[in-house]
């Protein structure tokens, strides 16, 4: 059973939440709460699985009840349920920086004012944040980790893959990593629409030049091409019989979080020549079956250290496959980058 708190302070939302999150008998509603402060409280005395959360609300507001939740032990995993729309999306950014692992507008296509989409979406949504907070059993007998071997110089695309707590990481390695004379792909768990924002939040926070990906675009040096959200990215190589242009190819690969940093990491390890991964804060797995493909092919994987990570599931998986040449906070990694991207490749 999956142990739910909802937390709105509109007593209707709160009674459609429940109606809809037990619906199919899986789910629970543990505990309701009626602002910020509260939800704190009832985070640390019923240790839900995971928590339906509203933005806006009188007292402490859902953004900063989401960090003090995030700072408890063992934290649940965070889903906003808001009535912003586009032009919430500064406070959208800034929940996932604290913590939350997802969001849907209550007022968007998937919400609508009816519920019906909300319906079958939130309960998806719970039960895959639920399952990706669980610790994994480790295997009676493990693997010898593999040895990741040091970072090669001539470093020629960067490929940045975050998740909870993300665009504050992205934000800090890419301003301490400077100017880059190389391409550089993000793929940030998102939702469908909002990387126009994190676009001109990156943007305005490192003053490099960041676009959204678009279908064809080539990682060009200097430019930092952002994955849309609901969906997924792929590198190819243009059709050119010598080698050809790296682009980017937007499509559903299929993966339970979008942009999938494992479908980009494995594409990167096909058709790249040396390129590097990072893989920042994140619930989840995503991206350790990436690691292990670009490893495998010779392309470096740094990760985000476990202790300064909002949540440390995504980079400590790799780091335990032992698939992680370097790892640091954001800002050191940042800094490494700009040194191995400027070191020429061994002829």
């Amino acid at each position: 059973m999956i142990r739910v708190l909802v937390v709105d302070d509109s007593g209707f939302m709160r009674l459609a939440l429940r109606r809809i999150i037990e619906a199919d008998g899986d789910l629970r509603v543990v505990g309701e709460a009626t602002n910020g402060q509260d939800a704190v409280e009832a985070a640390h005395r019923l240790k839900p699985d995971v928590i339906a959360m509203d933005i806006e609300m009188p007292g402490l507001d859902g953004i900063a009840a989401t960090e003090r939740i995030m700072a408890q032990p063992d934290p649940p995993a965070i889903l906003m349920v808001s009535h912003h729309t586009k032009e919430g999306s500064e406070a959208a950014l800034a929940a996932l920086d604290k913590g939350a692992v997802d969001y849907l507008w209550k007022g968007s296509p998937i919400a609508g004012l009816d519920l019906g989409q909300i319906d079958r979406e939130l309960r998806g949504r719970l039960r895959h944040w639920a399952a990706a907070r669980q610790p994994r059993v480790a295997p009676r007998s493990p693997a010898t980790p593999h040895s990741a071997k040091p970072v090669p110089p001539g470093i020629d695309l960067i490929l940045i893959g975050a998740s909870t707590g993300g665009p504050d990481a992205v934000t800090a390695l890419l301003a301490a990593a400077g100017n880059m004379p190389v391409g550089c792909v993000v793929a940030q768990h998102m939702p469908e629409g909002l990387a126009p924002d994190f676009a001109r939040h990156l943007g305005d926070r490192t003053g490099r030049t960041v676009r959204v990906a678009g279908r064809g675009m080539s990682p060009q040096p200097g430019l930092i091409l952002v994955l849309p959200g609901g969906t997924d990215g792929h590198l190819i190589r243009s059709s050119q019989t010598d080698g050809g242009q790296l682009m980017i190819r937007l499509a559903d690969g299929g993966s339970t979080v979008h942009p999938s940093v494992d479908l980009l990491f494995q594409s990167a390890a096909i058709v790249a020549k040396r390129a590097l991964g990072v893989v920042l804060t994140g619930m989840g797995r995503d991206g350790a079956a990436g690691a292990k493909a670009m490893t495998e092919r010779g392309m470096p994987v740094l990760a985000q250290s476990p202790e300064s990570c909002v949540v440390a599931g995504m980079p400590k998986a790799v780091i335990e496959a032992g698939y992680a040449s370097e790892t640091g906070d954001p800002a050191s990694l940042g800094r490494r980058l700009a040194t191995l991207v400027r070191t020429p490749a061994v002829p």
